[in-house]
Parts: C-alpha cells; structure tokens; sequence
C-alpha cells in the first residue's frame, strides 16, 4: 500500500504540473508546438538517463531511490514558481521520473511472492493511470487558483513521506555504479537482450505502442475539448477522468481474469483500441466523447497489465530488475518522443484535428495487426 499510494501521489504531481505548465505557456501566447513539447522534455530524461537509472535502482535501496527522487521533483516544482521557463522545469520533473520508474517496479519482486505479479502490476498500472488522468484534471481545477503550485508541491512533498513508510529494500547489485564507462555498452546488451527474446519483444511493442499513444491522445483529447466542444482548459481537463474510470475497470478485470500464461491474448484488444480513438472524430456532444473515453480506458487496461507483467517478468529472468525497467522505459520512452514529434510537427503544419484523430487511430490498428502477425509467427516458430 505504501508503494502504491507513494507512485500515486508523485504521478498525480507529475499531471498536475503538466497542466499547470500548458496553461502557463498559454497565457504567454507561446507556439502550438511547445504544448507536446512539455512531454518531449519529460521522455527525454527517460530516454538519455536510462542506462544510469537502472544502475541507480540496482546500487541502492529502492525505497531511498523513490525518496530522492521525489525531492528533485519537487525542485523542478519550486523552479517554476520563481519563473524558470516550463520546459526546464518539466524537463526536471523528467529527470526524477526517470529514476523513480525503475525503483517502483523494481521493489515488487522484492515485497511479493511470484504469483502475485500480475495483480501487483495491474494496481501498479491501473493507479499510475489514473494518477495520470486525475493529475490533468486536477491541474484544471488549480489553474483558476492563485494557489496551484504551492498544492502540488505539497503532493510531491506527501509522496517523499509516505515512501518512509515502505518497508525497507536492499540493494541488488551495489557494484553497479562502480565501472561509470561500462554502464552504457551494459545497456545496450540489456536493450538486445531484452529485444532479442520474443515474448519480451511483442509484450513491449505493445506497451511501447500504449504509452506512445497516451502520450499524444492527452493533447489530442485537451484541443478537441476546446475546438469541438468550446470547453476550457480547466474543464476540458476533467473530461479524461472518463479515461481514469474506464483504465480501472480495465485493470480490475485483467488482474481478475487474465493469467500470466494467457496474456498474449489480449493482442486483438488493440485494434478496437484503434478503432475507438478513430470513432472519437464523429463525437457530436460531452456525453458520447466520455463513453468513448471510457471505453479506450477499459481497452487501455485489459490490454497494457498483462503485457506489462509478461515484460517483466521475462526480464527479470534475463537481467537485474533494474536494468530490466530501465530498458523497457527507454523503448517505451522513445516511442513516446517520437510520436510526440511527429503530433508536434503536424501541429506546426497546421493541420486539421478530425484528421490526426482519424489518422492516430489507424495507426494504432495497424500497429496493433503488425504485432498481431508477428506474435502468432513466433509461437508457430516455437512449435
């Protein structure tokens, strides 16, 4: 539980600030493409840190690593407020996240038994999602406020003193650090390795596929509000709390109905994923926009937990846990930029949202048959 509510409060902080940021850039009438471009900053910590993050986690107690990590959050915090430009601070905010992910997943081996991953992942993934969605919503609720900052500063500060309620880690591997030039060529045979086995290579497609477009679909979802809709961006935030409900149900029923053995399964739910951002293009009103969101959330869930424990899972038998999280957030993280930049480039070209919806969609669905096809060759290469 400590864990739990720990990565949720930090999250929650995270979106917050993300929010607060884009309202900022806003009101000094900055670019369209700096919108994305907070999250750019934020996955290109993961992205240039990840051999370092993972060494990190694995030289020091994880609870500590999620400690200091929520500090320098909190820093990129407090620099915003005496008016250091958002995408430094955001790209701050970056730097902890980079790496808190490794030591947060990295300490469930630790707290519980092997049958119990694929639940703990689904509470994992299913409260940083919702943590993600509220986050937003929160931070457009505290952009009317004088007192925005100061609040999230204090959820970060909250985050910092529950993990001192986790029970205490133990360093997996305290000579990680200790060959500084050896940490990047290590990554990089983690990377292969990682890649080079097939169940991890489609379970982290899959996963690398989701948080890409999650990445995008909160600023699409945000310019669709406000163009189609007329919402502001205080409300426009709150509607993906749709995203929120619906990830929980979708989590709830995937650690309640999907084993670690059936997981790959669950690959076809992507093409209905698809399906539902394309659909989110026609939205006539508020109401048939939330059920659609839900929908996707629900998708969301059952599809990204059982992917997520089947990578893991296989990484911790092929490396330490840390470098493990760390490979997987660097693919899942690049994913993440460039989708990111191609959604920012097309901002800058000005074009039409019906089209980018329509056209993120299909890519999902035919990302989602690509790794379809690829899945099903390997398990008949198997056998």
């Amino acid at each position: 539980m400590p864990v739990l509510l720990a990565q949720f409060l930090s999250s929650l902080a995270d979106n917050a600030l993300l929010t607060v940021a884009i309202a900022l850039l806003v009101s000094r009438s900055a670019p369209d493409w700096m919108t994305p471009a907070l999250r750019v900053a934020f996955y290109a910590s993961y992205v240039l840190l990840a051999a370092f993050a993972g060494a990190v986690s694995d030289a020091a107690p994880k609870d500590q690593v999620m400690l200091a990590t929520n500090v320098v959050k909190l820093g990129g915090c407090g620099l915003l407020a005496y008016g250091v430009p958002p995408l430094l601070c955001y790209a701050l905010v970056g730097l902890g996240a980079a790496g808190y992910a490794p030591a947060k997943y990295g300490i469930l081996p630790e707290l519980l038994p092997p049958g119990d991953l694929v639940a703990a992942n689904g509470w994992i993934e299913g409260t940083t999602v919702v943590s993600i969605v509220a986050g937003l919503a929160l931070g457009g609720v505290l952009v009317e406020t004088q007192s925005a900052l100061p609040v999230i500063a204090s959820i970060f500060l909250a985050s910092a003193i529950v993990t001192l309620m986790i029970p205490r880690s133990h360093a997996q591997n305290r000579a990680a650090l200790a060959n500084p030039r050896q940490l990047i060529s290590r990554f990089v045979d983690a990377l292969a390795l990682l890649w080079n086995d097939r169940q991890a290579r489609a379970s982290l497609a899959v996963t690398s596929l989701f948080w890409a477009a999650a990445a995008v679909l909160q600023f699409m979802v945000l310019r669709w509000a406000g163009e189609r809709l007329g919402l502001p961006l205080s409300r426009a935030a709150l509607l993906q709390l749709a995203v929120a409900i619906g990830m929980v149900a979708g989590t709830i029923g995937a650690a309640r109905f999907i084993t670690l053995e059936r997981a790959l399964r669950t690959l076809p739910l992507g093409l209905l994923l698809g399906a539902a951002v394309m659909l989110m293009a026609f939205a006539p009103d508020v109401t048939v926009t939330c059920g659609l969101l839900f929908l996707i959330g629900a998708l969301a869930g059952l599809l990204l937990v059982p992917m997520n424990a089947v990578l893991q899972s296989r990484g911790w038998l092929l490396m330490q846990p840390g470098q493990s999280i760390a490979a997987q957030n660097f693919y899942e993280s690049l994913a993440s930029l460039l989708m990111l930049g191609i959604y920012g480039a097309l901002v800058a070209m000005r074009l039409p949202l019906m089209g980018l919806l329509l056209g993120f969609g299909a890519l999902l669905m035919a990302a989602s048959a690509c790794v379809i096809v690829f899945s099903a060759e390997s398990r008949r290469a198997r056998c």
